[in-house]
């Protein structure tokens, strides 16, 4: 199972802005594995609190205000997503895949988005469906990189998308894990 936090706005179908599935691809291009012009990067994660907590990782103040919940005027939302029928997903956390791509654990992690960029578009090239990792924030949290046009059509929503408020266990999790003050 597989976790996405996004912007929902109600009634959208899942490939449409709002939509769980959705890929704004003009907003890509700063992010770990981004590649715009050969893939949309649908990141998604093991865990339900790995997501809320990118978003988190970065409040000011170390407070969370209800307003950084929303994205402009919607409520985000936590989905969770089938991925049984998804297969090709390369395993960044498998030492033997990382030897046989010449990668070092650190690469995987780095910060520097020219080199994780690049390594996941040597991966999409290779034929992959995506790349899994560990989170930079807690590293027993698996985080997914699907490449959207392969993986999106085989992922299937499961149950009712859940607005996150303060008092979502996911957000409860992820505000412990990044050390934010909840309200």
């Amino acid at each position: 199972m597989l976790y996405r936090r996004f912007p929902l706005i109600p009634g959208a179908a899942p490939d449409e802005p709002g939509g769980p599935l959705y890929i704004p691809r003009i907003d890509q291009g700063d992010g770990r594995h981004d590649n715009p012009d050969a893939y949309g990067a649908l990141y998604v994660s093991r865990n339900p609190a790995s997501p809320v907590a990118e978003l988190l990782k970065d409040v000011p103040l170390g407070r969370l205000q209800p307003a950084l919940l929303r994205h402009e005027g919607h409520s985000y939302a936590l989905i969770a997503l089938d991925d049984s029928d998804v297969d090709g997903v390369v395993d960044l956390d498998n030492p033997r895949i990382l030897s046989d791509r010449r990668l070092r654990p650190s690469l995987v992690a780095t910060g520097r988005r020219t080199i994780t960029q690049r390594t996941a578009l040597d991966i999409y090239r290779g034929g992959a469906t995506g790349i899994s990792w560990w989170s930079t924030i807690e590293a027993s949290w698996t985080n997914v990189t699907m490449f959207a046009e392969r993986a999106a059509g085989r992922l299937v929503t499961v149950g009712d998308p859940e607005p996150l408020t303060p008092d979502h266990p996911a957000v409860r999790e992820a505000a412990e894990a990044v050390g934010v003050l909840l309200p």
